[in-house]
Order: structure tokens, then C-alpha cells, then sequence
């Protein structure tokens, strides 16, 4: 089992703009005043097509699938939440919250990696969930740590915990369950998806503890991750507004691993921070910033990781 692949599936963005639809319980999200829908769009495509050249040229393989005009998916940009690849053949359909983000699935996307010499043997679905008000937004809502078989998530309106329970069955995970928090207007509010607020790579992890009040779970979830030979570096939840958490470890040139984040996620981070990263991994980072302003999402959730066999 591998937790690192060179091989990421992303969506080139037709009509980004900030989804309405999502924004009431992604508090990351903000509107930008005074520019058209079209320049958004552009501007979203320019920071696409920069982050996919610095991808490519340290040796990732990226899958770029076009968004369409029709029908209207601002958030296209972001496929990791409604599809996940196995090393098995398995893939995995996820229900989405937002009724807009629903009309993200495309079978030609399993169309164009079979086209390309990738094994997809059983495909499993958990879209229905959606008619009960039952989410679970894939590699958003779970992280996984496919290595040592565990699946970490925090709790919240876009992660159900009887389906994650129900995942964890089906694909041999053990849950490691918590909740996540952030303030907002002095309340805490849940974190949408704990991809923002956490990265399990392989020999280290990124996590804020502080979004994590119940002392219980944090020493649960601290306990896993030792166990497992993980540095912990922790993060604080300003750097989280900066999407310090939202990052991927890929494999590129000669295996060498690469943590891939927002050039703002980046900056975010301490020089102490760096070097403990620097330790385990090289960094890439990409400017990300209307993405992430409109968006409310970064690097890591523009990614869906592919560990389908090859025929």
C-alpha cells in the first residue's frame, strides 16, 4: 500500500465564482467586489494552469479534465470531494452537500484513466445518501492514511458519521473520529471539511490541534498518529485561514515526494514549521489566491489522488 501516488486527476474550471450554495458553512469563503464572473473565471484558470506546470514539471502526472459551460459548477475546480481512486480497482462516489456541486460526477472522468491504461474494477456509490440529507464529501471530509489503513475525520455538516463508519467497512479503514472547530463571529462553528485542517503524509502529519476542544479526541487522535511513526507538526488556526493545512504529499521525479500547498499556506508557515517539513519532504507551492478567496478551498482539494492499477 502506497500513501503517495504521481498520479492527480484536476478539473480546469469553466465558470468559477463563489458558490452561494456552499458558503453557508464554508466560512473561508469570501466575495470578491468589483470584478466580473469572467474575470474571476479567468483569473481561476491562470492560477490552474501555473499550479499544473509546477506539478508537471517535478514529475507529477496530471490528469486535466475540462469543466463544461453546461451545467453550472462553480466548484468543478474541486474534485476530490466527489471521487476517490483505490489501489484495489475501487472507486468511490460521494454525496455532496450543495445541490449545485451534485452535477460535479462525470463518467467520462473513469472514461479518460481507463483510456490512459488504469484498472477500474467495481465502482461504489453513496450518492443516494444525499436524498436522506446524508453527506460525506470524499477525500474532503476523510483523510486517509491509506498505508497504515486508518481514516481520520472531523465531524461536521459535510461528514456524516454513520456513512464514514459505513466507508470504513467497505474499504478497510479503521475511523478515527473528531470534531473540528473554528471561531466565527466568537462562535465555534464546525470546519467544513477536516482537509482543511489536517494532512496525513507519510512519515509526518499536519494538524491543528487547537480546532480540536474535546481533550479526549485530540489525545486519541495524537495516539494514532505517533503510533503510526508520524511526526506531528502542529499548526494554529490563523495559519488554517491560510490554508496551511490543505496540502498533498505526491511522488514526482525518481520517487523523490513532494508536499504540494498554496503559495499563501506557505508564507503562513514558521520558519521552525519549514524545517521540521523540509526534514521528511521537498515543497512545492503555487499562488492560489482567488481560488481560495472565491472558493474557500486550496491546493489539496483541487487534487484527486489516482492509485488504480495499471493494466
Amino acid at each position: 500500500m502506497q500513501q503517495t501516488t504521481n498520479t492527480i486527476v484536476m478539473v480546469r474550471p469553466a465558470s468559477f465564482r463563489m458558490n452561494e450554495q456552499t458558503a453557508v458553512n464554508n466560512y473561508y469563503q469570501q466575495k470578491l467586489s468589483g470584478m466580473l464572473p469572467a474575470s474571476i473565471n479567468a483569473k481561476a484558470q491562470e492560477e490552474f494552469d501555473a499550479f499544473v506546470h509546477k506539478l508537471q514539471s517535478v514529475g507529477v502526472e496530471v490528469v486535466v479534465i475540462e469543466d463544461t459551460k453546461e451545467p453550472d459548477t462553480p466548484d468543478a475546480l474541486f474534485p476530490n470531494n466527489w471521487i476517490s481512486f483505490h489501489e484495489n480497482g475501487d472507486v468511490a462516489i460521494y454525496p455532496m452537500f450543495a445541490e449545485n456541486r451534485r452535477l460535479e460526477r462525470r463518467e467520462d472522468v473513469l472514461e479518460v484513466l481507463e483510456e490512459k491504461g488504469f484498472v477500474i474494477e467495481n465502482v461504489v456509490d453513496y450518492s443516494e445518501a444525499e436524498e436522506e440529507g446524508i453527506f460525506l464529501e470524499g477525500t474532503g471530509s476523510m483523510i486517509l492514511d491509506r498505508y497504515n489503513r486508518k481514516a481520520y475525520c472531523a465531524l461536521s455538516p459535510r461528514a456524516d458519521e454513520e456513512l464514514f463508519i459505513e466507508f470504513c467497512e467497505d474499504f478497510e479503514f479503521t475511523p478515527v473520529l473528531f470534531e473540528a472547530n473554528q471561531t466565527v463571529d466568537g462562535q465555534r462553528e464546525a470546519i467544513y471539511h477536516t482537509n482543511v485542517m489536517m494532512c496525513v503524509a507519510e512519515t509526518f502529519a499536519v494538524v491543528c490541534l487547537d480546532s480540536i476542544d474535546d481533550k479526549k479526541e485530540k489525545k486519541n487522535l495524537l495516539k494514532h498518529l505517533k503510533s503510526d511513526g508520524k511526526e506531528v507538526i502542529a499548526i494554529s488556526e490563523q495559519q488554517v485561514t491560510r490554508f496551511a493545512g490543505n496540502m498533498l504529499q505526491v511522488r514526482g521525479n525518481n520517487d523523490e515526494r513532494y508536499l504540494i500547498m498554496s503559495t499563501s499556506a506557505y508564507e503562513s508557515l514558521t520558519n521552525q514549521q519549514l524545517k521540521s517539513l523540509e526534514k521528511h519532504t521537498k515543497i512545492v507551492h503555487s499562488s492560489l489566491q482567488t481560488i481560495e478567496t472565491c472558493g474557500g478551498g486550496s491546493a489539496r482539494c483541487m487534487m484527486a489522488e489516482v492509485f488504480l492499477p495499471k493494466n
